[in-house]
């Protein structure tokens, strides 16, 4: 595998963890870098290292728009990119404030798709292009408690499959990454996202809380993987010549999509009860 030169990549959410392990990642290995971040105050390391920042809020149309235009403006191509920004909503679902899931969905659904659409037209007219889009092993299984989060990570699996097919024509491909569970302050955004601990779902909202705590703190995380792991795959999904659909990352990841494709909805069912109380 060659290192790419003279290569342009536009990145989401790069304020920090996989976003952030990402453009510096890459930085290195030669790509001309657009990290981007809703506040650009907080990519003064990937500035420092190498990479061109940018503003870029992914729920708001000319934020996108005037992003991509910087790029072509600056690098004239673009050849990758890396739809990365997203968070998590929790919480039983009755409990959750709907403007609460519109928003989880601008960011991690609506977004990705609406600056695809804004970078196609160029990789269309080049035949050339490489669309990576940041998933999560929550698209594959559902925990309680999670039902937006995973709904948000279901569509961009949706989402990944049908533009496949759609783009490949033309010389583009697109590659979906999955990963499990990553030490990062993944689970502050969690925590900070829960609904006020009032009404009869108070408890398990709690308890889903302090679940998602120990998964990133507790033995779990053995199980999980830094950023840096995500950013490698990433880093490959872009360089090799033929690059998989799909890609996994951390043992978490492998453990739990293969034992939810083999386990029956019943049994998940009871395996779940066995983890989070059942609201009553």
């Amino acid at each position: 595998m060659t290192t790419p030169t003279n290569r342009t990549v536009l990145i989401t959410g790069c304020s920090s963890g996989i976003g952030e392990a990402t453009a510096a990642r890459l930085v290195r290995a030669g790509w001309d870098v657009y990290a981007t971040a809703r506040r650009p105050e907080t990519l003064t390391a990937l500035a420092d290292a190498g990479c061109t920042t940018l503003a870029l809020d992914v729920t708001d149309e000319a934020s996108m728009s005037t992003a991509v235009d910087a790029v072509l403006a600056g690098a004239g191509q673009i050849d990758a990119l890396v739809n990365n920004a997203g968070y998590s909503q929790s919480g039983a679902l009755e409990s959750v404030d709907v403007d609460d899931v519109r928003r989880q969905f601008e960011t991690n659904v609506f977004g990705l798709l609406r600056l695809t659409q804004l970078v196609l037209p160029h990789m269309r007219e080049r035949r050339s292009g490489r669309i990576v889009n940041i998933g999560s092993m929550g698209g594959k299984l559902t925990f309680p408690g999670g039902g937006v989060y995973h709904a948000s990570k279901y569509a961009v699996e949706a989402l990944s499959d049908a533009l496949r097919f759609e783009v490949a024509g033309f010389g583009i491909q697109v590659v979906l990454i999955e990963p499990g569970l990553i030490t990062t302050n993944f689970e502050a955004a969690v925590a900070a996202g829960m609904p006020a601990g009032e009404g009869p779902y108070a408890a398990f909202n709690e308890a889903v809380m302090k679940s998602t705590s120990e998964a990133y703190d507790g033995p779990m995380a053995r199980l999980g993987g830094p950023p840096e792991a995500v950013a490698k795959v990433i880093e490959k999904a872009l360089t090799k010549a033929h690059p998989k659909p799909r890609y996994l990352v951390t043992p978490s990841a492998y453990g739990a999509i293969v034992t939810r494709r083999i386990m029956p909805d019943r049994a998940w069912d009871l395996a779940m009860k066995a983890q989070f109380p059942q609201p009553r």
